[in-house]
């Protein structure tokens, strides 16, 4: 027994001394090769990144939390700017209360393994593969998510956000604010000053332009002249016109006066009826440059019309009874105390709509919906766990139990 320990001992130090010489680990007395500085591990895009805080959510686990933000809108979370990033977290968030969207970039900590595939089967495709780069799956060479959702409010350190799609404890990189002007292509509009500068006008069209002034010109000269012979006649006729009676100098003052009105008029006119041939922009939007063709938004057609279609959503009696018996978040009772409460949702109405949201965009996975029909299907919303089953086309909520009871129950 003791010879075969000191073989195993042998053995053990002999991979050892194998792997040692592999790597070519040096001497504590020969020189090591420095360490990449910051600037030159960023320039390669290797980066350590450190998340600025954690999402508190309704969604406390990853079945049945949507997978998309605007499927859900009464769904609630929290996110505090930690002050290990800053030391005035608060101070981070100024100005940010002026937007009302903020784009969310965060990690897919819950993937459970940090493989990936270049072709994926996302559930709305109902089986079908495409490549991942299309899709939003969170099977990533690097697991980032981004999402957009509402700011309701910021409190301090903490901002408060609405139609989120992330469960918490998500560990959160950055928060940027969402810009329409920017980014939504739908918003931006083309301008003509660039085709005006790229497609001058030609010199046969600036020299017919050039004719047909000078013969505005001479016509207007030529009606000067006409009018200015007809002044002097009248004049030569009436050599004593600066003599008249005060009564005849009254009418002709009223005659000019007439006529450079009805000039101005005829101006006017032409001019309103050229300006309305112009196009005009749409009220309310502002010229901005665009190159090339106008942008418009694409996206692929399974996304408006998918293989999945939305599902009818029901109550039981039963479950309708249970979720009218939890209390709204924030709100205190003495004699209801006994009660059930959300945390973040805000009535029973806001809860029935958050539930419907999620079960109309069919949450079950496509190893669900082919292979586990019958199966009874559970997730958790805010403080209530709930039971329902699928059927054809629609999905009916069985129960609806505060999650305190339905663990103390497994």
């Amino acid at each position: 027994m003791l010879d075969s320990a000191t073989r195993g001992h042998r053995k053990h130090m002999t991979s050892i001394q194998s792997a040692v010489s592999k790597i070519g680990l040096r001497g504590p007395d020969e020189d090591q090769t420095p360490a990449a500085s910051p600037r030159a591990a960023l320039e390669r895009g290797s980066i350590q990144t450190v998340p600025i805080g954690y999402i508190t959510s309704c969604f406390s686990v990853k079945n049945g939390t949507p997978r998309q933000p605007t499927i859900c809108g009464p769904s609630r979370a929290e996110l505090r700017i930690h002050q290990s990033v800053f030391n005035n977290p608060e101070h981070a968030l100024v100005g940010l209360e002026q937007y009302s969207h903020v784009w969310i970039i965060f990690l897919f900590h819950k993937n459970g393994h940090l493989s990936y595939k270049a072709k994926v089967k996302p559930p709305r495709l109902n089986g079908q593969r495409v490549g991942v780069y299309s899709t939003r799956s969170p099977h990533r060479p690097n697991a980032l998510g981004l999402t957009l959702a509402r700011l309701d409010t910021i409190v301090g350190d903490t901002i408060h956000l609405s139609n989120i799609d992330m469960i918490a404890g998500t560990p959160v990189l950055d928060i940027k604010p969402y810009i329409p002007e920017y980014d939504n292509p739908l918003s931006r509009m083309s301008s003509h000053e660039t085709t005006d500068v790229l497609n001058p006008p030609n010199d046969s069209d600036d020299e017919s332009a050039l004719k047909v002034e000078q013969s505005d010109q001479d016509d207007d000269v030529s009606k000067d002249k006409s009018e200015a012979d007809v002044s002097v006649t009248n004049s030569s006729e009436s050599s004593s016109a600066q003599f008249l009676p005060p009564a005849a100098l009254h009418d002709v003052l009223e005659e000019v006066g007439a006529y450079a009105t009805q000039r101005g008029l005829s101006c006017a006119k032409q001019d309103h009826v050229s300006e309305s041939h112009k196009p005009q922009p749409p009220g309310g939007t502002v010229d901005r440059p665009c190159f090339g063709e106008e942008v418009y938004g694409a996206v692929a057609g399974w996304i408006r019309e998918p293989p999945v279609r939305s599902l009818e959503v029901r109550f039981t009696p039963q479950a309708g009874r249970e979720l009218a018996d939890f209390l709204p978040a924030h709100k205190s009772g003495p004699s209801e105390s006994d009660r059930p409460r959300f945390k973040f949702l805000r009535s029973p109405e806001e809860a029935v709509a958050a539930i419907r949201g999620v079960l109309s965009a069919d949450p079950r996975s496509v190893y669900r919906r082919t292979r586990c029909k019958d199966r009874l299907f559970f997730f958790t919303l805010d403080t209530a766990d709930i039971t329902c089953w699928f059927g054809q086309g629609f999905a009916e909520v069985l129960r609806v139990r505060p999650v305190e009871r339905c663990m103390a129950s497994m």
